[in-house]
């Protein structure tokens, strides 16, 4: 069981990387990744934190990654702001898609894929031609476990089956009661329209891009 997209109290999450850790340690999690909101005012505030908590724990069971989601920066900035965050250390960043349920600015979807995100959050209404780019940029297409973001994973797993993008469930957890189990987690990929085999396959390339290196 993974999750590579969570918010501590370093953004607007509850909890502090410690016990997010905990939590998904008790429910058998094999990696997590914290990835707090961010922009151009606060990316190495965040970074710099959970660097140490990385380095405290490293060798620990699941294993701690860090990242960020840029989140609201304008589509020109993004490609630039990815490439200063992996600079600073970040194992994983996240972009704030085009969610249906907040006014992000249009273009953000296509910047991040252009710019090489690992992971497109919850990108709303995406449209084909930014999926195939997802598929040839190897961008992974968030299935959301968050109220809300949710409501168009059955339109991004179509697309993403029909293009071969690759995809992962994360929860988007700001809460203890948003940290997906791994029966959840799975429901949230059957519901979106992948099949048992499908699930298996996302799980198997999640873990072979994020944790085999």
């Amino acid at each position: 069981m993974f999750d590579f997209h969570c918010h501590s109290v370093f953004s607007d999450g509850e909890l502090i990387p410690a016990e997010i850790w905990r939590r998904v340690q008790a429910l058998g999690y094999r990696a997590i990744a914290i990835t707090d909101h961010a922009d151009h005012s606060n990316f190495e505030f965040i970074l710099n934190n959970l660097l140490k908590i990385k380095e405290a724990f490293r060798g620990l069971e699941p294993k701690l990654l860090v990242g960020v989601e840029l989140t609201h920066v304008p589509p020109s900035l993004i490609s630039d702001l990815i490439k200063r965050a992996r600079e600073r250390g970040a194992d994983i960043v996240v972009v704030h898609g085009e969610t249906i349920v907040e006014p992000v600015a249009e273009g953000t979807n296509r910047a991040a894929i252009l710019g090489k995100a690992d992971i497109l959050a919850h990108p709303g209404l995406i449209s084909e031609e930014d999926v195939k780019l997802a598929s040839e940029y190897g961008v992974f297409l968030e299935l959301s476990g968050r109220k809300g973001h949710s409501f168009t994973n059955g339109h991004v797993a179509r697309l993403a089956k029909k293009y071969g993008a690759p995809l992962i469930v994360n929860s988007d957890a700001h809460s203890p009661s948003d940290i997906l189990t791994k029966e959840l987690s799975v429901k949230i990929a059957l519901g979106a329209g992948l099949t048992v085999d499908e699930v298996e396959a996302l799980w198997n390339y999640v873990e072979a891009r994020f944790l085999r290196k």
